[in-house]
């Protein structure tokens, strides 16, 4: 007989049920994922182009703890940012946070006009110097807050990198457009099962 377990996000996410599913045997739901919105999670209309990600990291009776495997901007979302005449420019930094984290940080600026390889480059190694520095300073917890809360509170990682470098170009956005958790102190083993399914 498959019981019913209810999904909660972490505690930096509220605590929030967020589905229900059905399992014969609670240790098998170790390491399974399950797909949100932040949406869902702040009950805001404009947040639904943000996907989120929850693994499964412990069971206590019927409840299910997890843990943010990772976001991401909805594809529409990321085609609505592209305009005429202007610059992507990004990221890619794989980092570890100060309690043993390691997660793969992507961001994502939009310029207002096209602006030369110099100046990209320049954009690029304040990204990088900006993850780097929040990964070192705080722990998985914190880094989710700023990666994904970030983006929709105009603070964060995406708004220290809009500030430093709107002196090298005009932007019109930056923000984390996706995130993957790689590993953990705890699990490791679950981490990598649950990246392959």
């Amino acid at each position: 007989m498959k019981e019913w377990y209810a999904v909660y996000t972490p505690s930096y996410f509220g605590e929030i049920n967020i589905a229900n599913i059905p399992c014969a045997d609670q240790s098998k739901l170790i390491g399974r994922v399950v797909e949100s919105t932040l949406y869902d999670v702040t009950g805001d209309f404009s947040h639904q182009s943000i996907k989120l990600y929850f693994m499964v990291k412990e069971v206590k009776g019927e409840r299910v703890e997890t843990i943010l495997k990772g976001h991401e901007y909805s594809p529409d979302y990321l085609r609505s940012l592209v305009r005429r005449g202007s610059s992507r420019i990004d990221g890619i930094f794989k980092v570890t946070t100060k309690d043993g984290y390691t997660t793969r940080i992507s961001v994502v600026a939009f310029t207002k006009s096209r602006v030369n390889i110099s100046q990209q480059h320049k954009i690029r190694l304040i990204m990088r110097d900006v993850v780097e520095e929040k990964a070192k300073n705080l722990t998985y917890d914190q880094l989710c807050h700023e990666m994904v809360l970030g983006n929709v509170a105009k603070a964060g990682i995406g708004s220290e990198i809009y500030n430093l470098a709107k002196k090298i170009a005009p932007l019109r956005h930056v923000g984390v457009r996706k995130s993957k958790l790689l590993s953990t102190p705890e699990l490791s083993v679950q981490v990598t099962v649950a990246a392959k399914t």
